[in-house]
């Protein structure tokens, strides 16, 4: 299952998040200028939901690409509906996982989906090599840790924190 769209226009990708983790009613889309985090000629599309009238925004999807932004987050955004600055963070974090190619004989993709879906984490899939984990409480991710040790172990999957860095766009 894909929950993203990578759409390129004019030489810049955008990254859309097609099945946001909190899908609101009413939502707002801003994009992250992925040049800050050696990805030139990206930009990640996050969706917000408005929760203060005239400026907050929460962050209602899981950011694959850009850093220090995750879920709940508030932000807000510029008139060219970037995203502007962080007002408050929600104290969840991101692990994001990216499985290399060529896959081993046995897939742990599916094991990682089934374990994730298990736990009660969200989570959302760019293509079928790059998941990224919302993250709110760092006790549950015993079983996704040991998911992909394995493959971390063998170089066939490689994972960071969105944290690492801070939002450079905000």
């Amino acid at each position: 299952m894909e929950d993203t769209l990578q759409v390129t226009i004019d030489g810049v990708t955008y990254v859309s998040h097609e099945d946001p983790a909190w899908r609101r009613e009413k939502n707002y889309m801003v994009t992250v200028d992925l040049a800050p985090f050696d990805l030139a000629g990206m930009r990640e599309q996050l969706w917000l939901r408005e929760i203060e009238e005239g400026g907050s925004y929460e962050v209602c999807c899981i950011p694959f690409y850009a850093y220090g932004l995750a879920l709940g987050d508030v932000v807000s955004k510029s008139g060219t509906d970037a995203v502007e600055s962080v007002i408050s963070k929600s104290g969840r974090r991101v692990l994001r996982v990216f499985f290399t190619d060529p896959r081993p004989r046995t897939d742990s993709r599916s094991e990682l989906r089934n374990v994730v879906n298990s736990t009660g984490l969200l989570s959302e899939w760019n293509g079928d090599r790059h998941v990224a984990i919302d993250v709110p409480d760092i006790a549950q991710m015993q079983p996704v840790f040991d998911s992909v040790h394995r493959e971390i172990q063998n170089r066939t999957a490689f994972w960071e924190w969105s944290d690492a860095k801070d939002c450079s766009s905000a």
